[in-house]
């Protein structure tokens, strides 16, 4: 397990980054120096400060796959920042479903353990790669992509960095199988059976 000041060192440099990757972000320009929410009556240093990733970086490996996410949502002085973060928990062979980000490109820095990671172009071709501490890999804008901790022992923990405030969420396995899409839609896009499909929308809780 790596060391909690390492990985504060490399929290930090991954902060760094993010700042610097802003000029080349792709949220709309701003006109001030910052949006501030309305009805906001007065905005101080706290506004600016966000707090919930502490104890994090220090926690033991969660049950299931964990992302804690500082996006605009989560921390509304980013509104306008074209930058944000998530840390990403993997217990021993965790896994991040295949999943899409439509507003924005993703740096992943990890800073524990290791994790195999891909994503697929366009032209349906996979890009994947064994990362270990200290590695860093780039998912492209919008394409499919995944992480997977493949160590039956140990825990894995990786933070990510987005050219956007709201760089939002896509996952497949849920958006194809919990959102109300006909069986036998899915059933002649998959080549199987509706029995099939069934099992597996309800393996994820979804809608029959």
């Amino acid at each position: 397990m790596a060391s909690t000041v390492v990985k504060h060192l490399l929290f930090f440099t991954v902060v760094v980054f993010a700042s610097s990757w802003t000029a080349q972000a792709s949220d709309p320009d701003i006109l001030t120096d910052f949006v501030v929410p309305p009805n906001s009556n007065a905005v101080n240093g706290s506004f600016f400060t966000f707090t919930g990733m502490r104890g994090v970086l220090d926690s033991d490996a969660p049950p299931n796959f964990k992302v804690t996410k500082a996006g605009m949502a989560e921390f509304p002085a980013l509104n306008g920042q074209s930058v944000s973060f998530a840390v990403l928990q993997f217990p021993a062979g965790g896994v991040n479903p295949p999943h899409t980000h439509p507003r924005s490109a993703e740096h992943l820095f990890v800073v524990e353990g290791s994790l195999v990671v891909g994503f697929v172009d366009t032209a349906n071709k996979l890009y994947t790669q064994t990362l270990q501490l200290g590695d860093m890999f780039m998912f492209p804008k919008g394409l499919v992509h995944f992480q997977y901790n493949a160590d039956a022992q140990e825990q894995a923990t990786a933070i990510s960095a987005f050219g956007s405030a709201n760089a939002g969420t896509v996952s497949v396995p849920l958006s194809v199988f919990t959102t109300g899409i006909d069986d036998g839609i899915l059933a002649a896009s998959f080549k199987t059976d509706v029995a099939t499909i069934q099992k597996i929308k309800a393996g994820l809780g979804g809608k029959a």
